[in-house]
């Protein structure tokens, strides 16, 4: 969440740096300032009244002892108007800061100065690009015939039980889960993050902490009797692990890493972007998350995407690295990096992780600080990737190692997998 303070230094350099998210916040802004000079006019009154009040106690006991009851007992009569006065300045208050408070969440994070404008994902920023050429076989299938001819993958079955994008994993497909989450788990713990697992269920506190309410809130599945949401991504528990907290400087900074299923509505997704795993209402993920002092956040982004690289390097797989442009980027990132995988069965780009920093923007709605050298209080930084989502993994694995045998194993995971070939 934006804070009061940068509305305040920099009302139009907000404006023009959310133009770049195709985002109009003049109205918003202007409604918020305007909110804030009448707190601040109710504030001046108050405590004007409250010396008033001050100064007629004075009188009041100096009346008393001077025997003048009558006198005395009007200025009580006045100071009961002062202090009903005073109260109903304070309700209007409250009432002012609140309503600043429902404009402040509606506004997105404003984009760093690396972030160019654009419409849409087609201005994204190919940063880079890596991983071997893949060559398939003649007659070579998408990944949900491949998981129909090796019986690893039942769509069907998932329909059957709950619906559509609720896929059942059978034999080695379930295998191959397992394995990928281990290993993905192993590489991060390995690189320095400590492993956690957190509850897949959230309250509505831990969804507006991390952004995803309001902002999301049709996306994500919710328990209406207990007021609980499904996690879309460990982000959102992991990153609340620090919700209220002031880290001193030794817990500064923080890596946390787990793996939770996610859940989500994806509502509106239609045609050949949902089949097979390309787009599941549930799905297994690792997330890597990071807390970090403002002047380190940029490098541990830059750890981030170089770890989650290193990963796809590992599974031999051919990946482009994107910068999203205003237009692509969430509600609540600072910038992002996306990771795609190249199906060549397909013939398109299938996003694996986004690793973005949030600055502050998680950290003023979670109030997560630290103390600095000077034992001052700040806002910390907020950072997550995708390390990484399965679905689109077990995909472009699928298809791109396939062969007239059967689907050859990456050597990396045949000691996770127990076996080196689905056939």
């Amino acid at each position: 969440m934006l804070t009061l303070k940068m509305l305040r230094d920099d009302p139009k350099g907000i404006v023009e740096k959310l133009k770049i998210k195709n985002f109009d916040a003049q109205p918003i802004v202007d409604k918020v300032l305007e909110l804030d000079t009448r707190r601040r006019n109710f504030q001046t009154e108050a405590d004007a009244l409250l010396a008033t009040q001050k100064q007629k106690a004075a009188e009041i006991g100096a009346l008393m002892k001077q025997g003048l009851k009558d006198q005395a007992e009007k200025a009580k009569e006045a100071v009961a108007v002062l202090k009903a006065r005073s109260a109903e300045l304070l309700t209007k208050m409250d009432e002012a800061a609140s309503e600043m408070e429902r404009n402040l969440v509606l506004m997105p994070n404003v984009p760093c100065s690396l972030v160019k404008p654009g419409a849409g994902a087609e201005d994204n920023e190919v940063v880079k690009m890596g991983g071997p050429e893949v060559k398939l076989p003649e007659g070579a299938l998408p990944h949900w015939e491949l998981a129909k001819k090796y019986d690893i993958i039942d769509f069907d079955l998932g329909v059957k039980i709950t619906g559509a994008g609720f896929p059942v994993y059978k034999g080695k497909g379930a295998k191959l889960q397992r394995a990928l989450i281990n290993f993905f788990l192993d590489c991060n713990t390995a690189a320095g993050y400590k492993e956690v697992e957190p509850p897949v269920m959230v309250n509505s506190d831990s969804g507006f902490g991390t952004g995803q309410l309001p902002d999301k809130e049709g996306q994500m599945y919710h328990a209406e009797v207990d007021d609980f949401y499904m996690v879309p991504t460990a982000e959102v528990p992991v990153t609340n692990i620090f919700r209220d907290v002031i880290l001193t400087a030794d817990q500064i900074p923080q890596r946390l890493t787990a793996y939770t299923p996610c859940f989500r509505r994806e509502a509106g997704s239609y045609g050949k972007d949902v089949r097979g795993l390309n787009r599941l209402h549930q799905f297994d993920k690792v997330e890597i998350v990071r807390v970090e002092k403002p002047e380190d956040s940029y490098r541990a982004l830059d750890e981030m995407v170089a770890h989650v690289e290193s990963i796809v390097n590992k599974l031999g797989l051919k990946y482009r690295i994107l910068r999203l442009c205003g237009g692509d980027m969430s509600f609540t990132s600072a910038i992002t990096y996306d990771f795609e995988l190249w199906s060549a069965a397909q013939g398109r780009w299938l996003e694996i992780s986004s690793v973005s920093n949030f600055e502050t923007y998680q950290s003023n709605r979670l109030h997560c600080r630290y103390r600095d050298e000077n034992g001052k209080t700040q806002l910390a930084h907020t950072l997550n990737g995708s390390s990484l989502a399965l679905p689109r993994v077990v995909a472009a694995l699928l298809e791109d190692n396939q062969t007239p045998d059967g689907i050859v194993i990456p050597e990396i995971l045949r000691p996770y997998t127990g076996f080196d070939v689905i056939d």
